[in-house]
């Protein structure tokens, strides 16, 4: 199979389990037991889970990837990753943390999702020792629109200098907060690029695959899964 007849499908996903006592249900909250079922199906119809490395050698070279490769990527740090059930399937992820919020609680959903404690600096430390590899969502969880230039910057480079300190890898992947890229897609990817980054995500609706190579490594769409994501159809042989 050629590059271009491969496929990268890159999923999102944000909260495991169910709320909190004193919470609701949201989209967001997917039942351990149908996250355990989505990543039976992923094993059982053969598409190959890869892990950060193998993302960033597939961005230069797509022939290296497996002919149908998924990236699963967690949104936010909440303390609700999966990972025994990560680690029991043996598959790797991504995921992508604020640094203003390591260790404290998702206000920045106050009001809209229930209020979650997220992870510290040991639970991230636990997360990449096991294969999930942490990555940026910048530091205050803003919209890219609404910041100047200058307060781009200092978020894209204050997250990856924080998570490289305390954690000792190299941080080379960004996932947009709100999935907003900013009004000028050509100025925060300059950005990101300077910064050191090697790819960006975008997170939403649509489709959840793209054929390779890709043509903005910067604006990679995501498969938002939610308690509702008919997995199965989202990637059936005749969706893509």
């Amino acid at each position: 199979m050629s590059a271009r007849e491969k496929r990268l499908a890159v999923l999102a996903y944000h909260k495991i389990g169910e709320p909190p006592p004193d919470g609701w249900t949201t989209w967001y909250y997917i039942p351990a037991a149908a996250f355990s079922s989505q990543l039976e199906y992923i094993r059982d119809c053969e598409w190959s889970v890869i892990d950060l490395d193998t993302m960033l050698a597939g961005l230069d070279a797509p022939d290296k990837l497996p002919d149908r490769s998924i990236l699963m990527t967690f949104d936010d740090g909440h303390r609700s990753v999966a990972l025994p059930m990560l680690c029991r399937f043996g598959f790797p992820a991504v995921c992508f943390v604020p640094t203003d919020y390591i260790g404290g609680r998702s206000t920045f959903d106050a009001g809209v999702e229930p209020e979650e404690p997220m992870c510290d600096w040991d639970h991230l430390r636990e997360l990449d020792r096991h294969g999930v590899a942490i990555q940026s969502h910048g530091m205050s969880y803003h919209w890219f629109s609404l910041m100047d230039e200058n307060r781009q910057k200092r978020e894209v480079t204050g997250s990856k200098q924080v998570l490289e300190e305390k954690l000792g890898k190299s941080v080379e992947l960004f996932a947009f907060p709100y999935s907003d890229g900013g009004d000028e897609a050509e100025v925060s990817s300059a950005i990101l690029q300077h910064a050191g980054y090697r790819a960006a995500f975008l997170c939403g609706g649509g489709l959840s695959f793209g054929h390779l190579p890709l043509g903005d490594r910067f604006r990679i769409s995501r498969l938002a899964v939610y308690r509702d994501t008919d997995l199965d159809l989202e990637l059936s042989t005749e969706a893509i």
